[in-house]
């Protein structure tokens, strides 16, 4: 009954996750990071080619895509369908926000590993569980120097951090899809973290995260 309200936040909540921040912060600037560091067009790649100020705005604006998507297309399709689910459609809005983030139709479906916006969509969906995840990700960030494991056992904790703040099954759902399509997007990170070749933060190697 509510098909219409389903697909317009989709196909909205994907392509406001689609806009590739980095890559374009970085075209601004004279470079394709694409073709430079890890070759993502996430903040962490952002940050080393480009700097602590293009960093931080790709970082806060790869966040709030995320947030966005969950906050402002449900309410906009409510507004034609007020019958629909507002649950079903923040999660439909959070998992197309992060899709878009790491298979951008601009760039031939190449994007980045989504950590920023899964953040952003957490901040809005699941405050509580988000602060937790959070936390683990400072922490371990802190201990080791690693932006890769940090993001890695953050996603891991990320549907225990949301199964102990007692948000609805439906939502433990979409955290967890969420936690296995982060980790997923790590193999080389994984890979290389097994190896002992994985850079930690701070050293003159390129990072390939984010």
């Amino acid at each position: 009954m509510f098909v219409g309200a389903f697909l317009l936040v989709a196909l909205g909540a994907y392509l406001l996750g689609s806009f590739p921040t980095g890559y374009l912060v970085g075209r601004a600037k004279g470079l394709d990071i694409r073709a430079h560091g890890s070759g993502n067009i996430g903040a962490t790649n952002a940050f080393r080619l480009l700097g602590k100020p293009a960093g931080i705005l790709v970082l806060l604006t790869d966040a709030c895509k995320g947030a966005l998507a969950v906050l402002l297309l449900p309410a906009l399709a409510a507004l034609w369908w007020p019958e629909a689910d507002p649950v079903t459609l923040r999660l439909i809005a959070a998992l197309g926000a992060v899709l878009g983030h790491n298979y951008t139709c601009w760039l031939r479906f190449k994007g980045g590993k989504g950590i920023a916006t899964s953040a952003g969509v957490l901040a809005a969906l699941v405050p509580y569980a988000f602060l937790i995840t959070l936390a683990v990700f400072l922490t371990i960030l802190a201990a080791s120097r690693y932006v890769s494991l940090a993001s890695i056992l953050a996603a891991a904790a990320l549907p225990a951090a949301t199964w102990i703040t007692l948000a609805p099954l439906p939502v433990l759902g979409l955290t967890s899809l969420l936690s296995v399509l982060a980790i997923w997007k790590h193999r080389p990170n994984i890979r290389r973290l097994l190896a002992g070749t994985e850079h930690r933060l701070g050293s003159n190697r390129t990072s390939t995260t984010a």
